[in-house]
């Protein structure tokens, strides 16, 4: 069916949010047909999520209005969107851990499987079978949330928000976590739902993702509204440019850098059941880049280096001498930075300030005689906000405050204060938006410039295209291919993702 075709279901007009001493939202509109799939992108901080709150009832415009079915609404409480058919998928995992997969999908509402004043499990969770196997999904809804992968917590969401029967689902970042198949399990189930008549509104970073699967696209800058357009009608770098208000030419700035000596070597690492014969070497300057499958063990593989986890065997090497880490305290003095691919789990430490948070790896550094010198530590905090180009108020702004791009800066600021000589980088542009996915590519070819070698783990394949000088490929804990950047293929980094796979 034509997309004009299509009845509105939606429109929010005139939308305005003031925070003290920011206009969030400046006279922002937003408008949704019935059974299309409409991408809602900009930069980290455009107000994508402040005017998603709004719809939800979480804020209250100060100007504006909802029309909902043609009619005026407004949402008090999350509560009355979720009764009026409004449900959303928030980027970050919001599970009880300790509770099954049927426990979150319902949770809040088991009153529906209650008989004679107690839960009945076994309805419930029969409830759950008929709903995941409707969605072709395969989950045991007897499994506790915290044995889940990121990606199999993603799918729960999803089935959480279907089972009210929304008829607008808001999907946050749905893809960044999962793997290629997963990927397209993901959009055979929106694709089904809006067949059924339900609205998605897909906020994403991924470009081509957008084209793929959305049917309009509504671009916000700096909390205004911008256009909507028909994706048919437009291309990547029109895209780019009304997201970034501004051309993206170059969007991978490597420059030519003198590749110096091999600083960082490991021979034959293994750990049990999950990689082995792990051998490679990163030289001064170098951009190495790590690609695979998720699950292939390429994280997994960084977490052994780091002293995260413990390896079953191997030699690890800092500039021709071996060097034992167990810990990452241990990867630290030795000259290895850290950037996790978790940024919102394992990386921020939301209830801390941005100076905290930078600092936080290297204490030791800022304290005499057992004290802290704050001084020095925001003297640190400070010259690291600048160098990252970092945007917040003060480094006494909570790191949980900031965009995705600026946090993701922020670790990066935290790995550089420890003066590493090589950085490992797991997954550095996930979730963020193109101008900051830019500037981080930036930092790391300034790295490279100044002799820094950087090994980056990467799901998007251009990014390594991109960024890298040689890439090597992962693929069931075995190292299946390594290629310069210059001569290599997409296709064929694909073919050895693949290429251990199809010999288990």
């Amino acid at each position: 069916m034509d997309n004009s075709a299509k009845t509105q279901v939606l429109k929010m007009q005139h939308i305005t949010k003031l925070f003290p001493g920011v206009r969030a939202l400046d006279d922002v509109e937003l408008e949704l047909k019935k059974g299309e799939i409409h991408a809602l992108i900009g930069e980290n901080g455009a107000g994508k999520s402040t005017l998603m709150k709004i719809l939800l009832g979480i804020y209250q415009p100060d100007y504006g209005e909802i029309l909902y079915k043609g009619e005026p609404v407004k949402f008090h409480q999350p509560e009355d969107a979720l009764r009026a058919g409004i449900s959303m998928i928030h980027q970050e995992i919001s599970m009880m851990p300790n509770l099954d997969v049927a426990s979150n999908i319902w949770i809040a509402r088991e009153r529906q499987f209650m008989k004679k004043g107690l839960l009945d499990h076994k309805a419930m969770h029969e409830e759950t079978k008929k709903l995941l196997d409707k969605l072709e999904i395969s989950l045991d809804p007897y499994a506790k949330a915290k044995n889940l992968s990121i990606a199999q917590l993603q799918m729960v969401k999803l089935c959480r928000a279907i089972s009210y029967h929304a008829q607008i689902i808001v999907m946050d970042e749905p893809t960044s976590a999962l793997a290629d198949a997963e990927i397209q399990i993901l959009y055979r189930i929106v694709r089904r739902l809006v067949r059924e008549g339900t609205t998605i509104v897909f906020i994403s970073h991924k470009l081509e993702e957008i084209f793929e699967i959305c049917d309009r696209i509504t671009i916000m800058r700096d909390g205004k509204y911008i256009k909507t357009a028909r994706t048919d009608e437009m291309d990547r770098q029109q895209l780019i440019a009304l997201i970034a208000g501004r051309e993206l030419e170059d969007l991978y700035p490597k420059e030519p850098v003198v590749i110096g000596e091999t600083v960082f070597e490991v021979k034959d690492l293994k750990r049990d059941s999950v990689f082995e014969e792990i051998s490679f070497d990163v030289r001064a300057g170098e951009v190495l880049g790590f690609c695979g499958l998720v699950g292939a063990g390429r994280t997994e593989i960084m977490r052994g280096i780091f002293g995260i986890d413990k390896l079953s065997k191997g030699t690890i090497s800092m500039e021709g001498r071996p060097v034992e880490i167990r810990s990452p305290q241990d990867a630290i003095k030795n000259g290895l930075g850290f950037v996790t691919e978790d940024r919102l789990r394992l990386g921020c430490i939301g209830k801390l300030s941005l100076k905290h948070n930078m600092t936080l790896s290297n204490l030791p550094a800022y304290c005499r005689a057992g004290f802290i010198n704050g001084r020095k530590e925001s003297r640190a905090s400070a010259d690291m906000m600048g160098r990252m180009a970092i945007k917040a108020y003060s480094d006494k702004q909570l790191i949980s405050q900031l965009s995705g791009g600026n946090q993701q800066k922020a670790l990066i600021g935290r790995s550089l204060l420890t003066n590493p000589k090589v950085l490992i980088m797991d997954e550095p542009t996930r979730g963020i938006d193109v101008g900051s996915k830019s500037e981080i590519y930036k930092i790391i070819n300034d790295l490279a410039k100044k002799g820094m070698a950087v090994m980056v783990v990467s799901s998007e394949i251009q990014e390594l295209l991109g960024i890298c000088d040689r890439i090597l490929v992962i693929s069931h804990g075995r190292i299946t291919g390594e290629f310069d950047r210059e001569n290599v293929t997409q296709t064929e980094l694909m073919n050895a993702a693949f290429k251990q796979a199809e010999h288990t």
